[in-house]
């Protein structure tokens, strides 16, 4: 079976994985302000169905959504697979959520770029030199001592430990995903994959969708849950791109710059508006996690070994 190679333009690819982790930063304060009123499954109904028609309404200005008939089963099974996982990930993100804070979320959902290396270089033959395994260790030690601070520092109630699992298992379906669409590349556009999966997502969950609460929403939940559901065309639209311009094991740790981006988040945030995000504690250790995530992050995606890549037919 052939593999997705990339198209050898890194420099917009860093650009669209930069861009990618300050939406997913910001995400989690605008989410713990909309689950106040609502639940994960209505939430993520709204998210998905907001994207299928924007999507939706995108691909027809531009054409249509492409060579959708003459997909191949596997790769039909593939979208398949990629759809359900992506679902997964939302659902299991929000139930953690409503059990940690806004940076622990992001802290344990690092183990997903994590992941997607590992993956990359498994699955599509990705190789990291020497300095590239040396970020990509100070990124995982740092986020350790990050999240053993933040457990220590947040008072967390009995529930941490559920909502901890929940987040990982989101990490965990999030990089099957993430491998997955990135081999529908070879088949299909970046926005064509993401509106099959939207549009699957949406006529999945509605049963479920708790559609009258949207009208009992206020003000300020209203524009929390439309900036969720912008948040997913703009993330996972300059995600996939990013992965059509630069190695998956790249633009994973590259996202590993989430959690102190959502840091800045919460404090811009709660000193604006106190009510929408607590603030944060953070100890020596966090501090020293911190710095060790992006001297990490900085090590793997720009100092480590360049090399020609091949461009896509």
């Amino acid at each position: 079976m052939a593999l997705h190679t990339v198209s050898g333009r890194w420099q917009l690819g860093l650009l669209l994985a930069f861009l990618t982790a300050t939406f997913w930063a910001t995400l989690p304060v605008a989410l713990k302000v909309v689950l106040r009123d609502l639940d994960p499954l209505t939430v993520t109904w709204f998210r998905f169905a907001f994207a299928a028609l924007g999507m939706g309404l995108w691909l027809a200005w531009r054409g249509g959504p492409g060579r959708l008939r003459q997909l191949p089963g596997r790769q039909w099974a593939l979208l398949l697979l990629a759809g359900l996982m992506l679902i997964g990930n939302y659902l299991f993100y929000l139930w953690g959520l409503d059990y940690t804070t806004a940076a622990n979320a992001q802290l344990l959902i690092q183990l997903a770029p994590l992941l997607m290396a590992l993956g990359g270089i498994v699955v599509f033959g990705e190789r990291f030199s020497a300095a590239q395994w040396l970020g990509l260790a100070l990124v995982a030690g740092g986020l350790w001592l990050f999240f053993d601070d933040q457990r220590g520092q947040s008072g967390h109630g009995p529930h941490y430990a559920l909502g901890a699992a929940c987040i990982m298992a989101a990490a965990v379906v999030w990089a099957i995903y993430a491998l997955a669409q990135k081999q529908l590349l070879l088949r299909l556009g970046s926005q064509t994959i993401l509106w099959c999966i939207y549009v699957l997502a949406a006529v999945v969950l509605v049963p479920w969708a708790d559609l009258p609460a949207l009208t009992r929403l206020s003000g300020t939940a209203w524009l929390a849950l439309l900036y969720c559901a912008v948040n997913t065309l703009g993330a996972y639209g300059a995600f996939a791109e990013a992965l059509a311009h630069w190695e998956a094991s790249r633009v994973s740790v590259v996202l590993a710059l989430t959690p102190l981006l959502t840091l800045a988040t919460v404090e811009i945030v709660h000193t604006v508006a106190p009510d929408w995000a607590a603030p944060e504690q953070i100890g020596l250790l966090g501090g020293i996690g911190a710095l060790l995530v992006v001297c990490g992050s900085v090590t793997t995606a720009l100092f480590g070994r360049q090399r020609r890549l091949p461009t896509r037919g």
